[in-house]
């Protein structure tokens, strides 16, 4: 059984690493394939000598058997909507390719062989966003990768839009010769939903750890107490993920004079005497309860991946293929439910992900909250200059579409193909929402983390001395893209600027 995981997902899609086929791995495949050519030669098997879905109940004549896995693929090429990106449609070939290489789907080793040639000749098929209902796999998503495969459609070389034919011919490729039940095992799997819910997960692992970072740095701008994140107060709170992102702000803040420590006012014999204190006891909810918002976030992408990386070494199609057993097997595993709900999970706790930042986000806008820095971050001159009150319109209202995006879509079934998918996952279209979801909270991270960088400068040189190094390291990072707000200038660009460089970039301590 050929296994991998996100880690290698990660490697094959973003730093296009070279991918090597096993010759064992080759070896089942090829074996499987040579069995139900033999077993298939005297009964009925579906896909072979069958219609497909509804049409399954007419027998298709022996002639006539090629034909019919090249129309399968020609007719349900019909997606639309934004083609997937280059890393996306990577990790959707790398997910089709590993559930071959359980050599339970009967394929040629063609097709093996011509998914690993378009990885390592940085070939990317044409996917569209729209046309899966998640249930007999992603029939149209896979439909279009299948067709780049024989040579037809079109593909993406170096971010051009080009003709496949063209694309192999230059490269001395040929396109690949389906065989008996090729065109329906490129097509009836999971493939592309798994696919983009793994490079959701890498960066939704990403964007947690910049919320952490985000938040930790304004713990430390506005003198919060230490307590909040404290070991002791989140150890009797039995959740992994709440302890996981106290430890986390307690490594971030190390070095830092700016946190307080709450037994500064234990000691404060004063304080027994005061009517009114002049600094809240503790800190509103966006900062004070942040282990117990991040860490359901990190409890709900953590059991997601592990769905996903089972989805991505399972056979996901049908028939399932049994050489050891010599049969074939009929039922559903094309059924993308598990997908589905994890996504719609992601997305929900992206979400709150989202409304937290924004919410932090508010309370560095409004003087009256925070009590420490001008409205809205305003260096200039009040009235005349602005701030941050412009770019806290677009966080808002990205945080809301969140929130409309975030309804499930895993309830959302609709019976089609003449009800024969009378129950379906819609898990595609729950993987690509989530997708939507990750890109708003990261452009919502974007804008909170340059205001978070605007309060530092806003502090007295002798605090700003006072931050941890790691806030500082933060700082640095993100002033190379942009630059303190004084005069009133478009800030689009530098928001752009920030989003690229914290998606595409790991925090790490």
């Amino acid at each position: 059984m050929n296994s991998i995981s996100l880690a290698h997902v990660e490697q094959y899609a973003f730093e296009k690493k070279e991918f090597i086929l096993a010759e064992d791995a080759l070896n089942k495949v090829s074996e499987s394939f040579a069995f139900l050519t033999d077993f298939s030669k005297d009964k009925i098997i579906y896909g072979i000598n069958t219609g497909f879905g509804p049409m399954a109940q007419y027998r298709i004549e022996s002639d006539k058997l090629n034909s019919l896995q090249y129309n399968l693929i020609r007719s349900h090429s019909s997606g639309v909507g934004r083609p997937l990106n280059e890393i996306y449609a990577r990790s959707v070939m790398v997910a089709r390719l590993n559930a071959f290489l359980q050599a339970n789907s009967g394929i040629s080793s063609g097709v093996i062989n011509q998914l690993v040639t378009f990885l390592n000749h940085g070939i990317v098929p044409e996917i569209f966003e729209h046309g899966s209902v998640g249930a007999s796999g992603d029939l149209v998503q896979l439909s279009h990768l299948g067709l780049n495969l024989i040579g037809e459609g079109h593909v993406y070389e170096n971010g051009v839009r080009k003709k496949t034919a063209e694309v192999l011919e230059k490269h001395g490729i040929k396109p690949l010769q389906l065989e008996l039940r090729d065109g329906l095992g490129l097509i009836n799997g999971t493939s592309c939903m798994t696919g983009i819910a793994a490079i959701n997960l890498i960066y939704a692992n990403r964007l947690v750890e910049w919320s952490i970072a985000a938040s930790s740095m304004l713990n430390e701008v506005i003198e919060a107490f230490d307590d909040s994140f404290s070991e002791q107060l989140n150890a009797v709170k039995h959740h992994k993920g709440q302890q996981q992102v106290a430890a986390k702000m307690r490594e971030f803040v190390k070095g830092s004079g700016m946190i307080r420590n709450r037994e500064e006012l234990f000691k404060d014999n004063t304080a027994m005497q005061r009517v009114e204190f002049e600094r809240k006891i503790q800190e509103y909810y966006s900062i004070r309860c942040v282990p117990q918002i991040i860490g359901p976030v990190v409890d709900t992408i953590r059991y997601a991946q592990e769905v996903v990386e089972n989805e991505l070494n399972s056979t996901n199609d049908n028939p399932i293929v049994s050489p050891e057993e010599s049969n074939v097997f009929h039922g559903g595993n094309f059924h993308g439910d598990y997908i589905s709900l994890e996504m719609d999970k992601v997305k929900i706790v992206l979400t709150k992900l989202s409304m937290l930042m924004e919410r932090q986000l508010n309370f560095l806008m409004n003087s009256k909250l925070n009590g420490k820095f001008p409205p809205f971050l305003n260096a200039g001159t009040w009235g005349l200059n602005f701030g941050f009150q412009g770019v806290q319109f677009t966080a808002t209202s990205t945080t809301a579409e969140n929130q409309a995006l975030s309804n499930s879509v895993y309830v959302h079934s609709i019976p089609n193909n003449n009800d024969n998918q009378d129950i379906v996952s819609m898990g595609t279209n729950s993987a690509v929402l989530a997708k939507q979801v990750l890109e708003n909270s990261f452009q919502v991270m974007s804008i909170h983390i340059m205001a978070i960088c605007q309060a530092i400068d806003l502090l007295e040189p002798e605090e700003k001395e006072r931050l941890s190094p790691n806030a500082l390291s933060v700082y640095n990072q993100i002033r190379k893209m942009a630059s303190f707000v004084k005069d009133d200038l478009p800030q689009s660009e530098s928001i752009t600027a920030v989003y690229e460089y914290i998606k595409e970039t790991p925090f790490q301590l």
